[in-house]
């Protein structure tokens, strides 16, 4: 019988250009074991005894090595079925703001990056899940709305 986990968190970073959103999309490197060459939001493990909203500001460093000047807990998680462990995995999803210069320092987990618009964002994301979790963010956080207001963490 599957078990239901939540070990993974995901962070959707935008900046604004122009007044133009635009979002950051990571490309695996190719010697990766999972998903080689997939286009994805930052993501990463939990800690054990980490919190996911912890884990979504570690591994946002981690990766991209910049350093957000707004944080969110998105209204959203993302599910998903993993195969080889029987495991229904529930991924808190955030969203991180940088500046508009700022150009992310890849870990090697990852071999190329791209600041999309939305559209094109949308289109290269691969899962449903991260597209619903890019429309939440679009919607809420960036658009302004009432929900991203209110979920936006003091730093």
């Amino acid at each position: 019988m599957p078990v239901i986990g939540c070990r993974i968190v995901e962070v959707c970073c935008f900046r604004f250009a122009k007044d133009r959103p635009e979002y950051l999309l990571l490309r695996r490197s190719p010697g990766e074991k999972i998903y080689p060459n997939l286009w994805q939001f930052v993501s990463g493990a939990i800690n054990d005894g980490e919190r996911a909203i912890d884990a979504g500001i570690r591994e946002f460093s981690e990766e991209t090595g910049l350093t957000p000047t707004g944080f969110w807990v998105v209204p959203f998680v993302n599910t998903f079925y993993d195969h080889d462990y029987d495991v229904v995995n529930l991924s808190p999803f955030f969203a991180a703001q940088v500046k508009p210069e700022d150009e992310p320092e890849l870990s090697d987990e990852h071999h190329r990056y791209e600041w999309l618009p939305y559209e094109q964002a949308r289109k290269r994301l691969v899962w449903p899940g991260q597209r619903q979790g890019l429309d939440i963010v679009h919607t809420f956080v960036v658009g302004g709305e009432q929900a991203g207001i209110v979920t936006k963490v003091p730093m």
